[in-house]
């Protein structure tokens, strides 16, 4: 292992997801077991800018396993889009004596800590955490599944409502450019229709899928919306076209917003994340840089920052073929 690092530096930056604190926990312990210092930084880019460190340790780190969100907090930094900002949070790491660090995030902390890299020649691995998991490299990321888990408890909840009352839910859930949520949480719980970004089925389609659906004597509906669908501008326009061309439904529509990126991470997301803290950490000792930590087939794989913020990953087609099935 390389010698010449030190200490390391681990921060959270994007969209928070659940799981992260797994991870952080992950590349503290890892950095203790090895004997390495460790420091994390408050706020992504601007605490890296700002200087904003704190020295963590094996117990600084205790109870927050189980806990959503991110104890380091995260935001958005446009200071560090420059090259001047990058230069005040080169300077920050080199008086704090920080030799590498690990970032925890999505595409775009991915693509700041390749340009941070390109510039000063920094050690940095990146570790895949947001809810959307449409990084490529990873066929998992780190709040997905719990996110998922989210949806399909709600799901089944509005389920409840929706029979009762003999009513049509729309109910939108996050994925902005990719229909991973959706599409698993759809089959999950259920859903007699399933709208992603990938496929656009078209509002005739929907329409011949909901009268079907009455047809065969359901009594009510579940249709799971990407945010990101190109049927409608949004899932009220689609609740209003329905209304107009279906008036026998009783429609109504549940947007379920911030609540997917909150709550205590599942068993896979705690299991993911320590194992991805532990490879990060390890990979930067060995002398890596600019890469990925991602699984694939159960294993732990190493993949480009480059290629990994290249594109979104595809939506299975297998669980679309599934979905269709399970809507007949």
């Amino acid at each position: 292992m390389a010698s010449e690092i030190k200490k390391i530096a681990v921060f959270t930056s994007g969209g928070d997801s659940p799981g992260m604190n797994a991870a952080i926990r992950s590349v503290v312990r890892t950095c203790a077991y090895l004997g390495k210092e460790c420091v994390g930084i408050y706020r992504g880019y601007q605490g890296m800018i700002e200087g904003d460190f704190k020295p963590m340790d094996a117990r600084s780190v205790n109870n927050i396993i189980n806990k959503g969100g991110t104890i380091l907090k995260s935001a958005r930094c446009e200071e560090f889009r420059t090259p001047e900002g990058r230069k005040k949070a080169y300077d920050q790491l080199k008086k704090e004596g920080v030799d590498a660090f690990v970032v925890i995030g999505g595409n775009g902390s991915f693509t700041g800590a390749l340009k941070f890299n390109e510039e000063f020649g920094f050690p940095v691995i990146g570790i895949p955490g947001t809810i959307d998991n449409d990084i490529l490299g990873s066929s998992y990321t780190i709040g997905f599944d719990t996110a998922i888990n989210t949806v399909v408890d709600v799901i089944d909840k509005i389920r409840d409502t929706a029979s009762s009352h003999n009513r049509l839910f729309f109910v939108e859930v996050m994925g902005r450019d990719v229909g991973h949520i959706a599409l698993n949480a759809g089959v999950g719980a259920g859903a007699e229709e399933i709208l992603i970004p990938e496929q656009n089925l078209g509002l005739e389609r929907l329409l011949d899928s909901l009268k079907r659906s009455k047809a065969s004597g359901k009594s009510s509906s579940i249709v799971i919306v990407a945010e990101g669908d190109k049927i409608g501008k949004n899932v009220f326009e689609l609740k209003a076209y329905v209304e107009e061309h279906l008036p026998i439904y009783d429609v109504r529509v549940s947007v379920l917003g911030h609540m997917q990126r909150g709550g205590n991470p599942t068993c896979f997301d705690r299991v993911l994340a320590s194992r991805m803290g532990v490879k990060a950490v390890e990979s930067l000792l060995e002398g890596k840089s600019n890469l990925m930590v991602g699984i694939r087939d159960t294993k732990l794989v190493l993949t480009p920052l480059a290629e990994a913020i290249k594109a979104h990953t595809e939506v299975d087609e297998e669980l679309i073929r599934v979905s269709d099935i399970m809507t007949t």
